[in-house]
């Protein structure tokens, strides 16, 4: 290919956030489409590692939001599913596929459910990103946020977005159980009010900071909180709201300030450890975001919530050797969580491991028979073993 070194320097340029060096390489001649072995865009590598000024540059030079790479990703629900939502609202600008999906079947709304990434879910729902999709999976949204959520304050507000939106609360999932019943299972009994919308939050320094921050008005939300926090400077819910909108402002350090001050007071109030892992994370300090998860994972061993979003952490940085033992973890706390093993095998295959990654579908396979994801997996994996051998 005649400008193959012009569009590798581009992609690794992309990768770095260096707008001029993009700029100079597209004028040059570089492709900006092109693709590497793994289908990449420089949109994409730029989208992985949050430069936004390098994905607005290449947006406006012409490249597709939508193109899939070879695991069926795309730079718009790339986006979303980190949670990177100053890049996801340009590429909704730049004419993403709304009710596109990945290769699990969910669209853009579903991974920032699960993962906890409250402005993003609201960006997707204003957007137009359906609320009621079911992915591969069975599972919608609302579904995810209550399964893979805990209850705490960042998913009952997810979870609240997505009611308020119109989410289908009895929507049953593929053994039949709705978000009433799994919260109700889950002892969330904030979100069970939520989900029965009996749910009405009495600080009125919460709601109006709140109606304030939907609007990314943070620095008057953050005002709001400080009065408040005049007379109740002990309020974890008051401190909490004051990270959070520190953290949507990227003053991490002010942000993890607050969290710490929360651990300070209650100890045992273990999402505080999620909030600063979250905040370390935006903040690309990956090894600190990784060292909280670990000390909600020590004081609460039979606890799943943490490790298992550790486990999504590392497979994003591409950690699949970590990410199958915490899977392992998980197993052995829960085993028939088919969803665990599904997950376990994807990083398996990633790694090359396609008998082992076989055995861990077949798991799935066993709690979840119908499911034609697994299927489909599974037969993924026995052309790759297939080929590995005669490699």
């Amino acid at each position: 290919m005649e400008n193959q070194p012009l569009n590798t320097e581009l992609l690794l340029a992309s990768e770095r956030g260096e707008i001029t060096v993009i700029k100079n390489l597209l004028k040059e001649g570089a492709s900006v489409d092109y693709k590497d072995a793994a289908g990449r865009t420089a949109l994409m590598v730029a989208t992985q590692k949050n430069q936004v000024a390098a994905a607005k540059m290449l947006i406006e030079a012409g490249s597709d939001v939508n193109t899939r790479d070879i695991t069926q990703l795309s730079p718009f629900i790339c986006s979303a599913a980190n949670g990177f939502h100053e890049i996801l609202r340009l590429m909704i600008a730049g004419g993403a596929d709304l009710p596109s999906v990945n290769r699990f079947g969910g669209t853009a709304l579903l991974p920032s459910s699960e993962k906890g990434y409250l402005k993003t879910v609201q960006i997707c729902i204003e957007a137009g990103v359906p609320v009621n999709h079911v992915n591969n999976l069975g599972w919608s949204a609302l579904l995810e946020a209550v399964i893979l959520g805990n209850g705490g304050r960042l998913y009952s507000d997810i979870i609240q977005t997505l009611v308020d939106a119109g989410a289908d609360v009895n929507l049953p999932d593929r053994d039949g159980m709705s978000s009433l019943k799994h919260a109700e299972e889950l002892n969330q009994h904030k979100v069970l009010q939520i989900l029965k919308k009996e749910y009405k939050d009495t600080n009125e320094a919460i709601v109006k900071a709140k109606a304030f921050a939907k609007n990314d008005q943070y620095e008057v939300a953050i005002a709001e909180i400080n009065k408040a926090l005049k007379t109740d400077d002990k309020n974890l819910d008051l401190i909490y709201y004051k990270g959070y909108f520190l953290q949507e402002l990227k003053k991490y350090e002010e942000a993890l300030l607050e969290y710490n001050k929360a651990l300070a007071i209650d100890t045992k109030d273990l999402d505080f450890y999620f909030y600063t892992a979250n905040c370390l994370r935006l903040w690309k300090k990956p090894e600190e975001a990784l060292n909280e998860y670990n000390k909600a994972c020590e004081l609460d061993p039979e606890e799943t919530f943490y490790r298992y979003h550790k486990s999504n952490y590392l497979r994003e940085l591409g950690r699949h050797e970590e990410a199958v033992v915490e899977m392992d973890k998980l197993l052995a706390l829960q085993p028939h969580r088919y969803d665990f093993s599904f997950h376990k095998a994807n990083s398996l295959r990633s790694l090359g491991k396609h008998e082992e990654a076989i055995e861990a579908i077949e798991n799935a396979i066993a709690n979840d028979p119908e499911n034609p994801l697994y299927h489909l997996h599974k037969e993924q994996s026995l052309e790759l073993l297939a080929k590995s051998k005669q490699a």
